[in-house]
């Protein structure tokens, strides 16, 4: 129990967390993994049998977890956020915008970038993503598979510039991209 603490009921909330806990460069990040309890029983076990011996977790086709496993480390949102962590380790923070409420965007360095709406307005700006010009993947949307983007593309211009668009919306409203998701 607890006051406002995020879990897997309040994916979006806790997507938005959890990136900003990837992206920037600050400490030894947790990832939580979890299994699907109900919401008024926090303190329920792990799905068992009927000796209480922990079930083993099924993997279903899409990669996700079955058998009443939630397993967040498997989001495409979430490890896409850990390649882009990788991928950032050991660049600073640096090319830092923000409206002054709760949309952000940030570098790390020249190698990764990404921007958050969390906002009751959408956002559409160009920023300076310091990253070097061509087209990228972005992580939160989609992966790299056989040279294409699954999700959605941002093109970084010769200035490092990018036009990024995010609604208030959207499920994942936050965009991230880096070096090694280029197109």
């Amino acid at each position: 129990g607890g006051g406002d603490i995020l879990t897997f009921f309040e994916s979006r909330g806790y997507k938005i967390a959890t990136a900003f806990m990837l992206a920037w460069n600050y400490g030894y990040p947790v990832i939580m993994s979890s299994y699907n309890f109900d919401r008024n029983n926090d303190a329920q076990g792990p799905p068992s049998d009927s000796n209480g011996n922990t079930n083993s977790v099924p993997i279903n086709a899409d990669n996700s977890c079955g058998g009443g496993w939630v397993c967040e480390h498997r989001w495409r949102q979430i490890y896409g956020m850990v390649r882009f962590r990788n991928t950032a380790s050991g660049q600073p923070v640096a090319n830092w915008w923000d409206n002054g409420n709760n949309q952000i965007a940030f570098s790390r360095g020249n190698r990764a970038f990404i921007v958050i709406n969390n906002d009751d307005s959408g956002l559409n700006q160009w920023f300076q993503t310091g990253l070097p010009q061509g087209q990228y993947c972005d992580v939160i949307s989609g992966n790299v598979e056989n040279g294409r983007c699954t999700g959605k593309t941002v093109t970084v211009e010769a200035d490092g510039r990018a036009p990024i668009s995010i609604s208030n919306t959207e499920a994942d409203p936050m965009v991230a991209i880096h070096v090694n998701a280029k197109l």
